[in-house]
C-alpha cells in the first residue's frame, strides 16, 4: 500500500500528470522538461524527484546530462490496486446532467516532427509572417482572427479562442470553396506543440462530423502539416528567401 500511495500521491499533481504525458512515448532531457513548462527549473526537478521516487519515470544519465522517460508499465496494475471498480463508475443520479447538452463527436489527428524547437515551432502558427513563408501564401493574423487564400482560391478565416505559448492552440474557423464536403458552420480544431530531443512534434486534433469530413481533414490538414514540416527551418529564419507559390486551377482537368 506504500507504493500504491506514493503513484496516487505523485498522479494528485496536474503538473506531474502533464511531465508523464509529455514523457509517455519519448525520452526526453531535463532541460527540455523544464522548458516545456513555464516553471523554474528546480521546481521540474523536484515533480521529476517525485516521480521517479513514485516509480512512474525511469531516469538515465549520460554525463552531466539526466534523461527521463515514462514507464508505462508502471500504471497497468492500478486499476486493480484500488478499493473497487465502482468508484470509477459515473453516478446515474445527477439532476444537473439533464440541463446540459451533451454529443460525442470524433476527430481527426494528424501530426508531424519538425526541426524547429517549441517556441519557434509555435511562432510559426501565431507570427503571419512565418506562417506566410511556410504556407506559401499570404497570412494575416490580428485580433486573434487569422485569414488565408491558398492557391487555388480557397477562402480560410478563423479565430483563436486559446493562445496558451509554446503548447496550445485552440481554433474556430471556416473556409469559403463551392467544391468541398463541408457544412457550412465552423469547425474547431486545436493544435498541440510539444518539445522532442530534434525540434518539436505538433498534433492537430480536428473535430469532425462524419466519415465524408474526416476524410476530408486528414487530406486538408496533411497538406498544411506536410508544408510546416518542409518549410518551418527555412520560414523562421528572416533572412532566408522562400519561394512563392503561384497561382493555379481549382479543379483538375478531366483527361
Amino acid at each position: 500500500m506504500r507504493d500504491i500511495n506514493k503513484v496516487m500521491g505523485a498522479l494528485r499533481s496536474p503538473i506531474r500528470r502533464e511531465i508523464l504525458g509529455l514523457l509517455w512515448s519519448r525520452e526526453l532531457p531535463a532541460g527540455e522538461i523544464a522548458a516545456a513548462f513555464d516553471l523554474t527549473k528546480p521546481t521540474i526537478s523536484e515533480h521529476l524527484s517525485v516521480l521517479r521516487d513514485a516509480g512512474l519515470v525511469r531516469m538515465t544519465a549520460a554525463g552531466t546530462s539526466r534523461r527521463y522517460i515514462a514507464r508505462q508499465d508502471a500504471l497497468a496494475g492500478l486499476h486493480a490496486a484500488l478499493e473497487g471498480s465502482l468508484k470509477w463508475t459515473p453516478a446515474d443520479e445527477i439532476p444537473e446532467r439533464g440541463a446540459a447538452v451533451v454529443r460525442t463527436v470524433p476527430a481527426v489527428v494528424v501530426g508531424v516532427d519538425v526541426g524547429t524547437d517549441q517556441a519557434t515551432t509555435f511562432a510559426a502558427f501565431t507570427d503571419a509572417e512565418i506562417y506566410s513563408r511556410w504556407l506559401g501564401v499570404p497570412v494575416t493574423i490580428k485580433d486573434g482572427h487569422f485569414a488565408a487564400t491558398m492557391e487555388w482560391g480557397t477562402e480560410v478565416r478563423g479565430t483563436y479562442d486559446v493562445v496558451a505559448p509554446p503548447h496550445l492552440l485552440a481554433m474556430r474557423w471556416d473556409f469559403e470553396d463551392d467544391n468541398v464536403p463541408l457544412p457550412g458552420h465552423e469547425l474547431v480544431g486545436y493544435v498541440r506543440i510539444d518539445a522532442t530531443r530534434t525540434g518539436a512534434h505538433v498534433e492537430v486534433h480536428q473535430l469532425v462530423d462524419d466519415a465524408a469530413q474526416a476524410s476530408f481533414m486528414e487530406a486538408a490538414w496533411g497538406l498544411v502539416l506536410g508544408r510546416l514540416k518542409k518549410g518551418v527551418v527555412a520560414a523562421s529564419d528572416r533572412a532566408a528567401s522562400m519561394p512563392k507559390r503561384r497561382r493555379r486551377p481549382k479543379y483538375r482537368s478531366s483527361a
